[in-house]
């Protein structure tokens, strides 16, 4: 039986809708309900609630090229086949080794011949080999737009999240995805004080030390957040430990 993501710090409203043109996005989701999308520049950004653990799944599309990126095959391998529709997958990404992070890992890759992307220290427990390796700070690439990666060590050994900023045109408002490492109220759940120690130094550090207030924030779990609705909270986080 693989392991499941533990439970999740209970959220804050999520950030009022942003609106793009004729389509206002809002990232609030639900399983068996539509999927959410909006324009970024260069990026399609979809979002799309799956399986019991309401798990979320992204799919990025190139608006250069058309190439896809799914972050976290979760679960229902048939809806995330349809999401795809015609656009051709060239990544998987999985933000960590959680099985409820990958139900639909084996049968979405099967179909699409998409290379799985994780970190070192989780592809082991992954279901389908991995066919590219990421530390942090490497990017990864599709069509016309990049990812950069980010080690959160901590609700696992080898979690990650993406950041997108556009080749610096997004830089003051950035999109980052955190699989469960960040959510609306706090961060992902760990097994004991040092992992919880390690990724609140991580997200210190490496997120709310180096991005804007005005990132957006899109968890594994539940509604989007910004990083400047969660920054005042970090020392009620460590205080209260988890």
């Amino acid at each position: 039986m693989p392991a499941l993501c533990p439970a999740r710090p209970e959220g804050r409203a999520a950030p009022g809708p942003r609106r793009l043109g004729k389509v206002s996005y809002t990232g609030n989701v639900a399983v068996g309900g539509p999927p959410d999308t909006r324009e970024l520049d260069g990026l399609t950004v979809t979002k799309v609630a799956v399986g019991p653990m309401d798990n979320n799944a992204y799919l990025l599309r190139s608006t250069a090229t058309g190439e896809g990126l799914l972050i976290d095959a979760a679960n229902e391998a048939e809806r995330l086949i349809e999401l795809l529709g015609d656009t051709p997958l060239t990544w998987i990404v999985t933000t960590h080794r959680h099985g409820d992070h990958w139900q639909a890992l084996p049968e979405v890759q099967e179909a699409t011949g998409a290379t799985v992307v994780a970190h070192p220290q989780d592809a082991g427990a992954l279901p389908v080999p991995v066919g590219k390796l990421v530390e942090d700070g490497d990017v990864v690439r599709v069509g016309g737009a990049s990812l950069s990666v980010i080690h959160l060590r901590g609700h696992t050994p080898g979690s990650i999240a993406l950041r997108y900023d556009a080749d610096g045109r997004l830089a003051d408002a950035p999109h980052l995805f955190t699989g469960d490492s960040l959510f609306p109220g706090g961060p992902g759940k760990t097994a004991s004080p040092a992992d919880f120690t390690s990724l609140m130094d991580d997200l210190t550090e490496r997120v709310f030390g180096r991005l804007p207030d005005s990132t957006w924030v899109y968890p594994g779990h539940g509604r989007d957040t910004t990083l400047g609705a969660e920054r005042p909270h970090l020392g009620e986080w460590r205080e209260r430990g988890w």
